[in-house]
Parts: C-alpha cells; structure tokens; sequence
C-alpha cells in the first residue's frame, strides 16, 4: 500500500487503530465542525512513530484561533475553513500549516488550492452522479417546537402542531404533502442501526452485518463498522426518504456501541457511523437528528440539526442534551413510564419538546 506515492494520507475522521500509522505519513484524525472541535476531550495519540496528525475543521468564525487549538489538539497539520452546509471544503482556508515548522521562515508551508470533495463515495466504475436534493427548505427547529411522534396505526394528522415524525416506509408521498399542506414539516423515522425483517429491503442485508437482537421483535443490530456494505443500503433508505418529500430524517438505533450487539464496537466506531448518517441526509437537502447517543452528544452536536430522546427524564439524564438547546436546535423527548407532572417542569426549564407516549407510539400523546 502506498507504493509510488510520495506522501500517503489517511482520512478516518477520528482517530484510528494505532497501527495505521505504520503505513500512513499523516492520519487525519479529526474531521467536523468548529463546535465539535472546541468541545473535543482530546487524549494523547497512541502510535507513536514518525506519522503526523492532520484535523479538518469547517464552519470556523473568523475571530477563532484554530492554530493554536489545533497545537494543544497534537495537530502537526490542520485545514480550517469559513464554510458550512453541506459543501464546505468549496471555501478557501484560513491556513493549512504545519505547526513543526511554522516557526521556521525559511520553510513556510504554501496554502494550497481549497480541498475539494466527491459528494459520494468513488466506486470501481467511476463516480456516483451525485446525490438529488430537494427544494424545499429543510427542517429548522428551535427548542421548545412541538411535535407528534407516531409510528403505529392509522395516522391522525389532526394534532396542531409544526412537526410530525412518521415512518419512512409506511407513508407515502401524498400522506407528506397532506402534511406540508397543512403548514407541517415532516421527519422520516429510519432505523439506520439495526436490521429489521419486516422492511421491503431486508433481503439485501448480507448475513455478515446482522448482530445480536436488539430487544425489539425482528430486529438485529447491524456491524456498523462495515460502511463499505452499509452506505449504500442506508444511501437509498434516505433518498427514499427525499423522494417522498420529507424534510428530515430520524436515524434510529445510533448507540449500538453502547449495547450487546454482538460486534466489537468502539466509540470511535459509532462517531464515524453518525457522521456518515449525517452526511447522507445533508448531501440530500434534509435535516438529521441525533437519536439517544448521550454520551457523544459534545462531539455530534455540530453535525447534527435536532436531537430525539427517549426517557432521559427516567433515567436523569436530560440535562446531557444541553448542547443541543445551547445550540438552538430543538430536542424532541418523549418519556413512556413517568407521568408528566414528574418531568414537564425540568423539561420547559430546558427547552426540551416533551411528550409522555406509549410504547407502541400511536396517535395517544401527552404534552408538557
């Protein structure tokens, strides 16, 4: 590997297994947004040996010091650029330096020409034309939006809200723009981490990426590490999503690492796996919510527009969705076993979107 290459980069996004750096001259171990950046807990680099560490940083306020960040982050190299959205490496940096040498006149690095990326993945027959986007503007909620949750049953739109969150699979184009009519936005509820038998696409799960069962009847969880099976699976689970007009994507079982899954998932794993979620719903014009997932919430608030919760009043664990409201983005949070007088004052005090549910999730919701 590397052969007739003069420098080989490795871009993981997050920092890697130690031996890459055996093959690797520099290993981009970070790559996301300003936020993100700031609110990483960075730990020491494992690997030694002479390979250098590059962090990629978007969405970056003019006033910010991403150098000196980056030095105490352990980058050797960073590429830190104004641009947001679902583009933004199209933007010129601010620098790329290299900070072993920035110190050295009479070896400055030249800042080169801005990096420039494929929407889509390259394939052994060329590139993917691209991802469609839609045209109608994403979903934008602030905290505190009300909404309805509903994935069983005959779906009641009569509930006055902004937001509805429906199944992907089980409604169609005309039930979404019913909705839009009504002056509604619509989130698609996807599960992207967990395989489910009953969905029309099962059959194109191979058997080497189905876990362990994840409590629910027909569901297993899915070997996340293997994107390289699962991109494109999840790619046309969101352009179906896209194609029936819906404005966001609720990607559910996305804390696999934490759970009995039967894979020997990490952290890291379960970051990259998000991130890509993430970017699969951006590239194609919708918003994306975090579902659960606490513990990575300072790493993934950036990448994220909403957060979904289930139970964290049960659990006392609200207070960890902060980012998200600090961030004007709205969480949606639901609670099935707490009556509302236990939780509705914690949650208006948070700006947390509140409704007590069934498990079942049909049209019955109480709301703070």
């Amino acid at each position: 590997m590397g052969v007739g290459c003069g420098t080989l980069v490795l871009n993981h996004g997050t920092a890697p297994h130690p031996c890459y750096a055996r093959i690797a001259d520099v290993l981009v171990t970070f790559e996301g947004t300003w936020a993100s950046y700031r609110a990483l807990r960075p730990e020491p680099w494992p690997g030694g040996g002479d390979v250098r560490l590059c962090h990629l940083v978007y969405g970056v306020p003019p006033d910010a010091d991403p150098e000196g960040l980056a030095r105490e982050r352990g980058a050797a190299v960073h590429c830190a650029v104004p641009g947001t959205g679902d583009h933004p490496w199209g933007t010129l940096p601010y620098t790329l330096t290299n900070a072993e040498n920035a110190e050295n006149a009479e070896n400055p690095l030249e800042t080169p020409a801005p990096v420039r990326r494929p929407a889509v993945p390259r394939t052994a027959r060329g590139l993917h034309p691209g991802p469609r986007r839609q045209t109608r503007p994403p979903l934008a909620a602030p905290p505190g939006t009300a909404w309805q949750w509903q994935l069983s049953g005959r779906l009641d739109t009569s509930v006055d809200v902004p937001v509805y969150d429906i199944d992907g699979f089980d409604h169609s184009e005309a039930t979404v723009a019913r909705l839009h009519r009504e002056d509604r936005k619509v989130i698609c509820y996807l599960s992207t981490g967990a395989w489910e038998e009953f969905r029309p696409d099962a059959g194109k799960f191979p058997k080497r990426v189905l876990g362990r069962g994840n409590g629910w009847q027909g569901e297993r969880w899915l070997d996340i590490r293997r994107m390289d099976v699962l991109e494109p699976l999840m790619a046309a689970r969101i352009d179906m999503c896209r194609d029936k007009g819906f404005d966001a994507v609720e990607p559910d079982n996305m804390d696999g690492y934490r759970n009995d899954t039967g894979f020997p998932l990490t952290a890291a794993d379960q970051l990259r796996y998000n991130r890509l979620i993430a970017r699969l719903a951006h590239d194609r014009g919708l918003a994306v919510g975090l579902k659960n997932d606490l513990d990575q919430i300072p790493e993934l608030v950036g990448d994220f527009d909403f957060a979904v919760n289930e139970q964290c009043a049960q659990y006392g664990e609200c207070a960890a969705l902060k980012p998200f409201v600090e961030a004007g983005k709205a969480v949606f949070h639901v609670e099935y076993e707490v009556p509302t007088r236990r939780f509705c004052a914690e949650s208006r005090r948070l700006k947390l979107s509140s409704l007590l549910k069934k498990y079942e999730l049909g049209a019955w919701r109480q709301a703070c």
